[in-house]
Formats: C-alpha cells, structure tokens, sequence
C-alpha cells in the first residue's frame, strides 16, 4: 500500500507543479498582453499626434473657409435678391406710369375719331335721307 500512496503522491506533485506551471503562464500572459496593450497605446497616441490632429487642423481649416464662403454666397445672394425686387419694383412703377400716360394722350385721339365717326355717320346718314325722299 506504500507503493500505491508512493505513485498517488507522486502524481499529485507532478499535478501541483503543472499548476504551478499553469498559474506562470498565465500571469506571463496577463503581464505581456498589458505589455503590448501599453505599446500599442504609445503607437496609437503616436500616429494621433504626428497623423492625425495635424489633418484634423487642415480639416477645420477648410471647414471654416467653406463657413465663410458659404456665408459670403449668402450675402451676396441676399443682396441680388434685394436689387432684383427693388428692380422689378421701379419697373412695375414705370409700367404703371408709362400706361397711365399713354391712356391719357390716346384718350384724346380716340375721343377725336369716335367724334370723327359720329359726325361722319351723321353726314352720311342725312345724305341718304336726302337722296331717299
């Protein structure tokens, strides 16, 4: 029964060692992944430094030139706006005077030829009356 508790006792040594063994693992690659993590941080910060906040600044750059170009186009669509309808006002003004003159000076004139007809209608009309009876 020696010999059986000789090889029991050996085997749960060889299990405690491997345990052992298992938990170094372990920890080795729970310290080497914080490593790497710690690398790739640093790597990442890196690239975000001399990469990425330099393009970020052209980026806003542009931003803030197509902010005021838009804000310019704006503004000078505001004003063609405005000159267009004071514009179309002066003319719609004009059209109105234009109008109102003319009404006034052809008023006359066909006031004149409706009398030239009325007068002409009359001579012609006594003219039939008189070669009539």
């Amino acid at each position: 029964m020696t010999g059986e508790l000789g090889t029991t006792n050996l085997l749960l040594g060889i299990m405690a060692a491997v345990s052992v063994l298992e938990a170094l693992v372990i920890l080795g690659l729970g310290i080497g992944g914080f490593m790497v993590y710690r690398r790739v941080m640093t790597l990442v910060e890196g690239l975000e430094t001399r990469q990425l906040a330099p393009a970020m600044a052209r980026v806003n750059a542009i931003l803030d030139d197509v902010k005021g170009v838009t804000l310019r186009v704006k503004e000078e669509t505001d004003r063609v706006d405005h000159a267009i309808r004071s514009t179309m006002d002066r003319v719609d003004d004009t059209a109105d005077r234009v109008r109102s003159n003319v009404r006034a000076k052809t008023s006359r004139v066909v006031g004149f030829v409706r009398g030239l007809r009325v007068a002409m209608e009359a001579i012609l009309h006594s003219g039939h009356e008189a070669h009539g009876t």
